[in-house]
């Protein structure tokens, strides 16, 4: 499945956001969303932010991201009809709408937000355009949630057969390492 650049990009802040700003487990430990000026260098991380993000505005998409979770966590259960409402709020809340802007020098771009709204709101209502897409072009099942035992990062499959199944190499390791333990375990009685 290949998303357009753009679409990707949205695709994978929305991933970054929610794997870096929310709680849950993440390989295998317990994972505790960052808060104060850690949070603030997790947004810059996720995002490839400048130095000038407030603590203000990484607290408004650490709140996105608890929203962006509900939508992944409904559609990789197939969940649909608890995934369009919330994402329906986050569109709302954001003021989400295209338009083409255009920096100097630069071609024209789509964007979801209006030049003048906040960092925050212009990624928020990306990131939700983007999930929107995703779930109104028949492509929710490429939404996912790791399956590997305490690990609830999310992750878009962009596999050409959709068979993903874990948020990175490593769970996917680490779940093929247990389940060779216990069948060589098994030899041994």
């Amino acid at each position: 499945m290949l998303f357009d650049s753009h679409m990707r990009i949205l695709l994978d802040a929305s991933v970054a956001l929610v794997n870096a700003l929310t709680d849950g487990e993440a390989r295998g430990r317990r994972y505790l969303a960052p808060e104060g000026a850690e949070r603030v260098e997790a947004v810059r991380a996720a995002l490839s932010a400048g130095a000038d993000l407030e603590l203000g505005e990484a607290d408004q998409l650490a709140e996105t991201a608890r929203a962006l979770r509900t939508v992944f966590e409904a559609a990789a259960a197939d969940r649909l009809d608890d995934a369009a409402p919330a994402l329906n709020a986050l569109l709302r809340e954001t003021g989400a709408r295209p338009q083409l802007d255009r920096a100097p020098g630069e071609p024209w771009q789509v964007h979801f937000h209006g030049a003048d709204d906040s960092y925050a709101v212009g990624w928020s209502a990306g990131c939700a355009t983007g999930l929107a897409m995703t779930l109104g072009g028949d492509h929710a099942g490429r939404l996912g949630v790791c399956a590997a035992p305490h690990c609830d990062r999310v992750y878009v499959d962009t596999s050409r057969n959709a068979g993903r199944q874990f948020c990175s190499t490593a769970c996917q390791n680490r779940v093929k390492a247990a389940a060779f333990r216990a069948r060589h375990a098994g030899d041994g009685d």
